[in-house]
C-alpha cells in the first residue's frame, strides 16, 4: 500500500520587506495550517493570504451515488476520491426511480470496480461519523484493501486518532497505514497528499456522534479545486473560505430539514465561495430531507443570487466530467 506522500507546507513567501503587523496578519490567516506545517503538502490558500491564484484549466468526472456521497476522478481514473462512505447501503437512489448498478450494490462489487480502474491512489474522505456518510465506511477500506488498492482515508484528527480507532481496530485496519499523516489525520487549516491529490480541511456547522468536529474538505483533483461541504449550514467563515482557498467547484449540502442547510442557503453559499460550478447533493435520500425538487430549488435559488455560477444537476449514478 502506498503511504501519503508529505511536503514542506504552505509557503508564507519572503519575509525580510514587510513589516511586523503584515508578518502577524499573514500568521492568523494561516492560522491552523502554520502550526501543522511539519506534516502538511502542497495544497495552498488563495493569492489573497500568500498562495496561489484560482486554479484554471483543470479537468476531472463526478459521479454522484445519492445521498451526500461522490466519486470525483481524474478523466484517466488513476486519481479517484470519495466524498464519504456510504454506497451499498445508500437509499438515495430510490426516489429517483434509479436501480443501483452492479458496482454500487455490493461491497465485493464496489471492490472489483475499483479495483479494475487500476488507480495509483484512491483517498476515502470521511466528513463526519453520521449513518448516511460512515454507513460504509469500514467494509470499504477494508475490501479496497484486501483488492490490493493503493487506498489512504482521511478525516478530521480526533476522530481519526482516537473516535474511530476501535472500530478501525474491529475491522482489521491499522490507522498507521490507512489513515493520512500516519494515523493523525487532519485537523482545520491542515493538509495533506495522497498520490496527485492535495486535502485541505475546513470548518461544517454540524456534528459527530463521537463529540469531534464534522468538517468539509478541499479536494485538488485533475488541475481542479473542489469544495466538499459535508453537512453543514451556512455561516459567514464561508466568505473567508472562499478568498483563502479559492475553490472552483462546489458539491454541497441542499437537503435542508432537521439537519442541514436548504437550497437557498447553499446557494448563498456557493456565492461566498466564489466558486464558477455547484453541484447539489444530500437530498432525497430519507424522510426528513427535501424530496428530488431540491436540485431544481437549488439553481433557482442560484439563478437569482449568483447567475454567472453554472449548476449541474444529477441523478444517483449519473457521471459528468467538469472543466475550469
Amino acid at each position: 500500500m502506498k503511504k501519503a506522500d508529505t511536503g514542506t507546507g504552505m509557503r508564507i513567501g519572503p519575509m525580510a520587506d514587510i513589516g511586523r503587523r503584515s508578518v502577524l496578519r499573514g500568521m492568523l490567516a494561516l492560522g491552523g495550517a502554520l502550526a501543522l506545517g511539519g506534516c502538511g503538502t502542497a495544497m495552498q490558500p488563495g493569492a489573497g493570504t500568500g498562495g496561489s491564484a484560482r486554479l484554471a484549466g483543470g479537468r476531472f468526472s463526478v459521479r454522484w451515488l445519492g445521498g451526500g456521497v461522490v466519486e470525483l476522478a481524474t478523466p484517466d481514473y488513476k486519481q479517484i476520491a470519495y466524498g464519504d462512505a456510504w454506497v451499498w447501503n445508500n437509499q438515495g437512489w430510490t426516489r429517483f426511480n434509479v436501480q443501483k448498478p452492479p458496482e454500487y450494490a455490493t461491497k465485493e462489487g464496489f471492490a472489483k470496480y475499483v479495483a479494475g480502474k487500476n488507480p495509483e491512489a484512491v483517498l476515502v474522505l470521511l466528513t463526519h461519523d453520521h449513518g448516511d456518510h460512515i454507513g460504509d465506511y469500514f467494509e470499504m477500506l477494508g475490501e479496497l484493501v484486501k483488492a490490493g488498492v493503493p487506498v489512504m482515508t482521511a478525516g478530521q484528527s480526533d476522530l481519526m486518532r482516537k473516535g474511530l480507532v476501535p472500530d478501525f481496530k474491529k475491522a482489521g485496519l491499522d490507522p498507521a497505514k490507512i489513515v493520512v499523516n500516519g494515523g493523525a489525520g487532519m485537523n482545520f487549516g491542515g493538509a495533506a497528499k495522497y498520490g496527485a491529490m492535495n486535502i485541505g480541511l475546513v470548518p461544517a456547522v454540524h456534528s459527530n456522534l463521537a463529540g469531534f468536529p464534522a468538517a468539509g474538505f478541499m479536494l485538488d483533483i485533475g488541475g481542479a479545486r473542489v469544495y466538499i461541504s459535508g453537512d453543514t449550514d451556512l455561516y459567514g467563515d464561508m466568505k473567508t473560505i472562499g478568498e483563502r482557498y479559492q475553490p472552483n467547484v462546489a458539491i454541497i449540502c441542499v437537503g435542508n430539514g432537521p439537519f442541514t442547510m436548504g437550497p437557498e442557503a447553499a446557494a448563498r453559499a456557493c456565492q461566498w465561495l466564489g466558486v464558477s460550478h455547484a453541484i447539489p447533493v444530500h437530498y432525497a435520500h430519507n424522510p426528513f430531507v427535501r424530496g428530488v425538487e431540491a436540485g431544481e430549488e437549488f439553481r433557482r435559488a442560484l439563478a437569482q443570487i449568483a447567475p454567472a455560477v453554472q449548476v449541474t444537476l444529477m441523478k444517483p449514478g449519473d457521471t459528468q466530467i467538469i472543466s475550469v
